[in-house]
């Protein structure tokens, strides 16, 4: 591992670990993935112990860093983050390493290399990685999360089905191969998100993915406030898609098909029904409106 591009500020001690990543970016349709890290990484008060250095990773005119206010009158400048954190969930059996992340611009290879590197250093058993992808689901109905494993065996003890994408990757899939090449087992869960409210942060999705890691890891999650959250979601995107009689319909089919347990198929393409409804989404924020805490946190 190079050690100026991770810095290790501690090693901490750690029991049968689990590394659980997400990352913002291609991998994070509608945040539901980096959503679900950060409520963990909270609710089980995880302490950062190394992170990646942006610098050599990132095209910052591509992601650039943020300029924020402390307390109002210092102006700080966020940058692009890959951090890893520790924590023990309560009443389990072992540690959950986090890495909260956004995608790399530069040099994929290197740098998931550097995480599975430092995986293998920890002693990692599994990598578990979340991310939410835009599909032709309904707002109105649990987000569907769909798994797969590294390999033959794991799936078998998981109940998951390989995955059968052929196509462009992110920073995921490529984690998922270095893994392989240190002998780290890895899974991968994927939250569906509605296409046609891509701009708003799903609090259902994350909800989704934080359940099925709880089950992964048998380890016990309070998710009341994501029940919540995901409460105030709906309500503020149904209330948007009642202001347009096209999209109205398209979501009753949608969960029409849901409901019948009918597969997917050839629905009507949504991508102008998405583009009006982000349009009616923005105008209400510009005009003030009383969007719940879930629509504002970016």
């Amino acid at each position: 591992m190079a050690g100026d591009e991770l810095r290790l500020e501690h090693r901490p001690e750690l029991t049968r670990p689990v590394l659980v990543a997400s990352f913002r970016g291609w991998n994070d349709g509608a945040q539901g993935a980096s959503k679900a890290n950060a409520f963990l990484s909270r609710i089980w008060h995880a302490e950062e112990f190394a992170s990646i250095d942006a610098e050599q990773f990132f095209d910052f005119q591509s992601t650039r860093p943020h300029v924020s206010l402390v307390e109002g009158k210092v102006r700080r400048i966020d940058w692009p983050e890959n951090s890893f954190q520790h924590a023990r969930p309560p009443r389990g059996d072992r540690d959950v390493v986090l890495l909260l992340g956004t995608e790399p611009n530069l040099r994929w290879r290197t740098f998931a290399e550097l995480v599975s590197g430092l995986a293998d250093d920890l002693g990692v058993e599994m990598v578990v990685t979340l991310g939410s992808l835009l599909a032709d689901v309904p707002h109105t109905r649990p987000a569907p999360v769909t798994a797969s494993a590294s390999d033959a065996k794991l799936m078998k003890e998981l109940g998951v089905q390989p995955s059968r994408y052929e196509g462009p990757t992110g920073i995921v899939g490529v984690l998922h191969d270095a893994c392989g090449s240190v002998g780290i087992p890895s899974v991968s869960l994927w939250a569906a998100v509605p296409h046609y409210v891509s701009l708003t942060p799903s609090p259902r999705a994350a909800k989704a993915l934080c359940d099925r890691l709880a089950t992964l890891l048998d380890v016990p999650l309070d998710t009341t406030e994501l029940d919540e959250a995901s409460d105030a979601y709906q309500q503020q995107v149904s209330e948007a898609v009642a202001a347009d009689e096209d999209t109205a319909a398209y979501v009753e089919e949608l969960e029409g098909r849901i409901d019948e347990g009918v597969e997917e198929g050839d629905l009507p393409s949504g991508d102008a029904l998405a583009a009006e409804l982000t349009r009616f989404l923005r105008e209400r924020d510009e005009d003030g409106g009383d969007d719940p805490p879930a629509a504002r946190e970016q």
